[in-house]
C-alpha cells in the first residue's frame, strides 16, 4: 500500500506539470449527478455494484443518497450487491427486464455500465419505460474511440483481468464482459430517439492516466491526454458523459 501511495504521489506531481487542467472523469460525473439530485428525486442506479462513486468518495456518496426521496440500486452480480453499504433498496436483476412499473423514477444513472450492454436498443427502451416523462438518464461510459478502450478491446481476456488488477486494484470477480455497442457519441444519439429520449448534452472528456502506477510510462500518457484536451482531437477522448431526457407524451409521435 505504501509503494502504491508513493507511486501516486509521483503521478500527481507529473500531472500538475504536464496536464495541470486534467480532472478525473469520476469527479466530473459526480458534479453532473449532483446537479440532478434533490429531495424529490426518485433515483435508480443501474449496475450499482458495491458503490456509486469511487471508494474514497464514500461521504459524498452518502450525502447524494440522503438528499433523495428514494434510491434503488440494481445489479446482476449478487456478491457486489451484498457489499454495497450506501443504497438500502438493492435488487438483483437485469437491465433488459427491469422489475419496476412504468414511470417509477425521475433519474436513472449508469456509471461505467453502458459498455456492458449486449442489446442497447432494447435496454435503452426499457430504461425509458421506467422513467417518468421529462426524467433524466445520465450516462458515464468509455468512448470506444479512446486509446484505453481500443487497447482493452485488443487484449485477451485473461491478460486484461491481470492488467486491471495491477492498474486499478480490481479483483477478477469485479471484472465483467464488455461489448461497447453504445460507446460513441453517434451511437448514443442514434439509440436515444427510438427509445424515447431527447439528447440534452453529450460531452467527450478525458480522465487521469491509466498507467499511474507505472512511472516510466506516465509522462508519455499524460502528453497524449493533453493532446486529447485540444478541440482537434476531441473525438478521441477517453470517456463520454451523456444526459438524455425522456420525451414528454406530447412530443412522442
Amino acid at each position: 500500500m505504501q509503494i502504491r501511495t508513493a507511486l501516486f504521489r509521483v503521478y500527481w506531481a507529473l500531472e500538475k506539470v504536464i496536464a495541470p487542467r486534467l480532472r478525473y472523469a469520476q469527479y466530473l460525473y459526480e458534479e453532473v449527478l449532483g446537479s440532478h439530485v434533490d429531495d424529490r428525486t426518485q433515483w435508480l442506479d443501474l449496475g450499482c455494484g458495491h458503490n456509486i462513486l469511487p471508494p474514497w468518495r464514500a461521504q459524498q456518496e452518502e450525502q447524494l443518497v440522503d438528499k433523495c426521496a428514494r434510491v434503488v440500486g440494481i445489479d446482476a452480480d449478487l456478491p457486489s450487491l451484498r457489499k454495497h453499504l450506501t443504497i438500502k433498496r438493492r435488487i438483483a436483476g437485469s437491465i433488459g427486464q427491469l422489475p419496476f412499473r412504468d414511470g417509477s423514477f425521475s433519474l436513472v444513472t449508469a456509471n461505467m455500465v453502458v459498455e456492458h450492454l449486449e442489446a442497447p436498443a432494447a435496454q435503452f427502451a426499457e430504461i425509458a419505460r421506467v422513467l417518468r416523462p421529462g426524467g433524466i438518464f445520465l450516462i458515464h461510459t468509455p468512448n470506444r474511440r479512446g486509446y484505453s478502450t481500443r487497447a482493452a478491446m485488443l487484449i485477451p481476456a485473461p491478460l486484461k483481468r491481470k492488467l486491471i488488477n495491477l492498474l486499478e486494484s480490481r479483483t477478477e470477480g469485479d471484472v465483467f464482459e464488455t461489448f461497447y455497442r453504445a460507446n460513441t457519441k453517434e451511437e448514443i444519439e442514434s439509440l436515444a430517439a427510438p427509445a424515447g429520449f431527447d439528447v440534452r448534452k453529450i460531452r467527450l472528456i478525458v480522465s487521469s492516466a491509466e498507467l499511474a502506477v507505472l512511472p516510466p510510462l506516465v509522462p508519455f500518457e499524460l502528453v497524449l491526454i493533453r493532446l486529447l484536451m485540444t478541440e482537434r482531437l476531441k473525438s478521441y477522448r477517453t470517456h463520454i458523459l451523456a444526459v438524455l431526457q425522456k420525451k414528454n407524451a406530447k412530443t412522442i409521435r
